[in-house]
């Protein structure tokens, strides 16, 4: 009997495995994205490009926390366009960055990517678009609403994993 068991608990946890392993779209059909294209690659861009991302998305988040709504969002993101751009020259400032960017609020091309295992469709996303320089260096890119990248930042690293099939498992062969 315990066999028997033991069997049919392996074939659920395959077939609850084999779901969870499938990709699905996570990012909702209403969401605004935040891109942030470097100049270069070189160390001092993708520095520079770091620091903008850090400073702009907190600053976005902070102005962002009472949307309740994607109309909502649009609407303070229009409002405050101007307020995030001189965020961006007061990061350009402090680290001598002498190269010029283009910050814009509007229907954005990005490239297919695959990110933990979840593919992204390429298409234009209504997004926040910052591009430093040339904007040929390696970029990076969160949802801002609904807050998807806040979700991301407080991922610990520190994580214990726990198998409840093999839990069950081992209560029964004791």
């Amino acid at each position: 009997m315990k066999k028997i068991i033991c069997g049919l608990i392996l074939i659920l946890s395959l077939t609850i495995f084999k779901e969870l392993s499938v990709s699905k779209k996570i990012i909702p059909d209403d969401a605004i994205r935040l891109r942030v294209l470097a100049n270069s690659n070189s160390s001092y861009d993708q520095n520079v490009k770091e620091k903008v991302k850090t400073q702009l998305q907190s600053e976005v988040y902070t102005h962002l926390k009472d949307a309740a709504n994607i109309d909502d969002a649009r609407d303070i993101i229009k409002a405050n366009i101007g307020n995030f751009d001189k965020s961006i020259k007061k990061v350009m400032e402090k680290e001598n960055y002498n190269i010029g960017y283009n910050i814009d609020f509007g229907y954005h091309y990005f490239p297919n990517k695959e990110y933990k295992g979840i593919e992204y469709d390429e298409g234009y996303y209504e997004s926040i678009l910052v591009k430093i320089g040339k904007g040929e260096g390696n970029n990076w890119w969160c949802v801002l609403f609904p807050p998807l990248c806040l979700l991301e930042a407080e991922e610990s690293t520190e994580v214990e994993y726990k198998f409840f099939v093999q839990e069950i498992i081992d209560k029964f062969l004791k």
